[in-house]
């Protein structure tokens, strides 16, 4: 699995969900609330809200899988940031999930409207959280060089000699 690079791969489709959720599910209260689609147009958000927390699960238990790795380059205090980070926003996003579930389940009743606000309004503290998580975990690679634990199992040297060499070769050509 290592070659594969799964935990940098797999992180990013929960975070674009992040993005995405408060757009979707405004969009489709608003439908919802005008009566231009049924409650039941709601399910497709707490699907989509069910996609974001097993990513986010995924993800974090795959960066937990590869956290001795990265530790042989990145500080224990750097990963523990993102890890709380991550914990934080997976936890935010059941929470929503929760609130999601609530308002389809009382879709027919008047609550089932203003919990699907709070959703909502739920659905961008999780896109703030999920922000917070990229930001450290951008960190690790950008600023603490987290990409060299698998800089030599993909060929490449660590420091990105590749890089250089193709630069220096283009440079020869002139």
């Amino acid at each position: 699995m290592d070659a594969l690079l799964f935990h940098p791969k797999l992180v990013h489709l929960p975070i674009a969900l992040g993005l995405l959720m408060p757009l979707v599910s405004g969009g489709v209260l608003l439908a919802w609330w005008r009566r231009w689609l049924p409650s039941g147009t709601w399910s497709i958000v707490l699907g989509l809200q069910v996609l974001l927390l097993a990513s986010g699960l995924l993800a974090k238990r795959t960066g937990e899988t590869e956290e001795d790795r990265v530790e042989q380059i990145v500080s224990a205090a750097a990963i523990h940031a993102h890890e709380e980070a991550a914990e934080v926003f997976v936890l935010g996003s059941g929470l929503v999930l929760l609130t999601m579930a609530g308002a389809l389940g009382l879709a027919k009743s008047k609550a089932g409207l203003p919990l699907a606000g709070v959703s909502v309004l739920g659905s961008l503290v999780v896109l703030g959280l999920g922000a917070r998580c990229g930001q450290a975990g951008g960190e690790l690679v950008y600023k603490h060089g987290a990409a060299q634990a698998y800089a030599s199992s993909a060929g490449i040297p660590p420091g990105g000699d590749a890089l250089q060499e193709h630069h220096d070769d283009d440079e020869d050509d002139d």
